[in-house]
């Protein structure tokens, strides 16, 4: 016998969604993902969760080639706001560019998803909804990390990271 993925109820995706950001909270971006996936099972076309998945598959980079990095530009390309298509593309770049940091590849390497990111922060700036100031602050810290970034020496200096057996951590 074959088994088969159970949906859930449209009346469930509410707080389907509360359990998204709870996992996400505690690190279990792999079930965020899930419960995304079964939200996206009964409305494909559901923003929020759309936005959520891509973010849960960004918050699993670790700078390898394995990365879902195709399907996490996918999730953000089909965002209907164009503030939040920019902007979080803009995430998307600049968490590949922080992953590929993690694991020691050279600033080279780096900068020009750190300038791809930039330049999405730059023009969800100019669209971005009155006070919200979040591409901005992106901006800044992108290029606060590409200012960092050791010469092209291949030395890998401190750039905002502190080591530790558990997941890095942003200064």
């Amino acid at each position: 016998m074959e088994r088969q993925l159970k949906k859930i109820s449209r009346n469930g995706i509410a707080e389907a969604l509360s359990k998204v950001q709870h996992y996400r909270y505690l690190n279990q971006s792999e079930e965020a993902e899930s419960i995304c996936r079964d939200i996206l099972a009964v409305d494909a076309e559901h923003q929020v969760a759309m936005r959520l998945l891509g973010l849960c598959i960004t918050d699993q980079f670790t700078g390898k080639p394995s990365d879902n990095y195709k399907e996490a530009e996918q999730c953000f390309e089909q965002l209907s706001s164009a503030y939040e298509r920019l902007y979080y593309l803009g995430i998307l770049y600049e968490r590949r560019a922080k992953a590929q940091l993690r694991t020691g590849q050279l600033a080279q390497s780096l900068q020009a998803s750190f300038e791809q990111a930039m330049e999405c922060f730059e023009k969800a700036e100019k669209i971005r909804p009155q006070g919200n100031d979040d591409a901005v602050l992106r901006w800044n810290r992108c290029l606060r990390l590409l200012q960092s970034l050791p010469e092209l020496t291949g030395e890998r200096e401190d750039v905002g990271l502190e080591e530790t057996d558990s997941p890095p951590v942003w200064k």
